[in-house]
């Protein structure tokens, strides 16, 4: 019996019929079917892969991220071999980010600057509508490529859109395999571009959360700290290191109200983020119209794009150490003290700053901080009552009890003075009251000090320092006599003047007296500002008296006052110089 076996295909096609002519149709249409066939599984493997990518993008809550795997997934399931995902800026018409796929960062480097917009990029940006070109040189807007660029020529172009804003675009181009890309991958990448838009508002959702949860907690942080005792270097500080921290800055710096001046200047009181220990302190002018003067005057947080041009232009008078920041953003402090100026820069792109602060959170965050330095002064002021307190019953007390004595003592003395006819005891008792007296006289002095506040100027300290600096010069410490409370009784306009007169007074005196002796006395018992610099020198000339005195003679008219230089007995000069003080004696 002979072995059953299959049929070949001629022997099949005389069975059933089918001619030569038939067989040729039927191999072409079963090959198109094949075709179909593969094209149908090969869209499935695509769709498959979409849905895949879709589901990856949610799995990530990371905005870098989430751009990144968008940038891969964009060339994976187009075939691409270059991509990018171009972020706009605040201003939606230029990129402020550009993540890429298929270029390495030596290549990154090698090109420059990251695109902002321009050419077949920037009609993305114009008209947010899908481009597809084999050639993307044939463009007419086609702006050309930098030096050092790889060669790209098909190119498919897809706007991201979260919610009805436009946040970037989709670039691809170098179809594998093909010389363009084709309708499915436009229509694929479109989906993906939807996707994308979901993951991207849910990653900046969960991220301004999180920002949001960090400000409060920041916040928390600075009220459970300042609820204790802490001084208040110690609270700026805190207030701009978390301030810096949270929002991702490279600096922060509080900027406080000077009352010595009406608050027309700001004082950097602190900076965090920079090497800033030889401008913190510095006086800053509050210009009209500057950026500054802004900040003071408005409710709500001043963005600034670009600080360094602001101090260029002469908007922001900010030291040298501000000169390469860019975006800022500078919130008031509302205080009764006067206020100042919450400050936070960095040199990064503005895209990475925004994502850091939310405007409403950091408004409660500098109140919530003007409230915690509100605080601090308070502590301050009840630390500085009671130590006035004290000073002001050890100053009763030496001017109740030891001044009275010793006032008591010298009266003794002077009234044993008639009883005694010897020279050499009447002189020695003379010596003794004139101690008294300056011991006296200095006793006087320590209490004016006793009742001044270290917090303001300190005119007399400021005067003994002149004198204590032309030591060198004459060779020998001037002594200085302070009458009256100089600090309380000299106002804020005559306390540079009073500086001046000193010291040019004793700048006159080193260079032309040849004096053993100089004495500097300050009085304000009067209702005036009266200056005395006396010396035993070989005296002042008239040429001199008119040209080198000139400038304390102005300095004098100009506040309604006088000067007077007279020969000092039995030789010397003595030079007053005299203002009204402009209140009750």
């Amino acid at each position: 019996m002979e072995e059953d076996r299959p049929l070949e295909r001629h022997e099949l096609d005389d069975a059933l019929g089918f001619t030569s002519l038939a067989r040729v149709r039927l191999d072409t249409l079963l090959e198109e079917l094949h075709g179909r066939v593969g094209d149908v599984l090969a869209s499935q493997d695509r769709l498959r892969s979409l849905l895949d990518a879709v589901v990856d993008l949610g799995t990530d809550l990371d905005l870098p991220r989430v751009l990144q795997r968008i940038t891969d997934a964009a060339c994976t399931l187009a075939n691409a071999r270059y991509g990018a995902l171009g972020v706009l800026g605040p201003d939606g018409e230029v990129l402020a980010e550009f993540i890429t796929h298929g270029v390495t960062d030596e290549e990154r480097a090698r090109i420059g600057p990251p695109p902002s917009g321009h050419g077949v990029l920037g009609v993305l940006i114009k008209e947010p509508q899908p481009i597809r070109l084999p050639h993307i040189g044939d463009h007419p807007q086609s702006y050309g490529f930098p030096s050092n660029h790889p060669p790209m020529e098909s190119f498919l172009g897809v706007p991201v859109r979260v919610h009805d804003h436009v946040y970037g675009n989709l670039y691809l181009t170098e179809k594998i395999g093909a010389d363009e890309f084709t309708d499915l991958d436009e229509r694929i990448m479109v989906a993906l571009a939807a996707a994308a838009g979901v993951a991207i508002d849910n990653a900046r959702l969960y991220e301004l959360t999180d920002r949001r949860r960090q400000w409060l907690q920041a916040t928390a942080e600075i009220m459970n700290v300042l609820l204790g005792e802490v001084d208040r270097a110690q609270a700026l500080r805190l207030i701009a290191g978390k301030a810096r921290e949270v929002s991702g800055c490279d600096v922060a710096a509080v900027l406080l109200a000077d009352q010595s001046d009406d608050g027309r200047h700001l004082v950097l009181e602190v900076v965090e983020g920079i090497d800033a220990g030889s401008i913190e302190g510095e006086r800053i002018s509050i210009d009209a119209g500057g950026v500054l003067a802004e900040a003071m005057e408005q409710e709500s947080p001043v963005i600034v794009d670009d600080l360094a041009k602001e101090a260029q232009s002469g908007r922001a008078q900010l030291p040298a150490e501000f000169a390469d920041m860019a975006y800022a953003v500078l919130v008031p402090l509302r205080t009764p003290a006067g206020g100042g100026v919450l400050l936070a820069a960095q040199r990064r792109d503005a895209s990475q700053l925004v994502a850091g602060f939310d405007i409403e959170l950091i408004g409660t965050f500098a109140n919530q901080t003007a409230l915690a330095l509100e605080r601090v002064r308070a502590q301050e002021d009840r630390a500085q009552v009671a130590v006035l307190e004290d000073r002001d019953r050890i100053a009763r007390d030496l001017h109740d009890l030891v001044i009275q004595r010793l006032f008591a003592s010298g009266l003794q003395v002077q009234g044993a003075l008639e009883l005694i006819r010897r020279p050499d005891v009447r002189q020695r008792l003379t010596k003794v009251t004139d101690d008294l007296d300056s011991t006296i006289r200095d006793i006087r002095a320590t209490i004016f000090e006793l009742q001044h506040r270290s917090d303001r100027s300190d005119v007399r300290a400021d005067i003994r320092g002149l004198a204590k600096e032309y030591t060198a010069s004459f060779g020998f410490a001037p002594t200085v006599d302070l009458l009256g409370p100089v600090d309380s009784a000299v106002p804020t306009e005559l306390r540079p003047e009073a500086l001046a007169v000193v010291r040019e007074g004793l700048s006159n005196a080193a260079r032309h007296a040849q004096a053993s002796e100089v004495h500097v006395e300050v009085d304000v018992r009067g209702g005036n500002l009266g200056i005395t610099i006396a010396d035993d020198g070989v005296g002042i000339g008239e040429t001199t008296r008119r040209s080198g005195l000139r400038n304390l003679r102005e300095r004098a008219e100009a506040h309604d006052g006088t000067l007077d230089v007279q020969p000092n007995e039995p030789h010397g000069t003595i030079l007053r110089w005299s203002a009204p003080l402009g209140g009750d004696d």
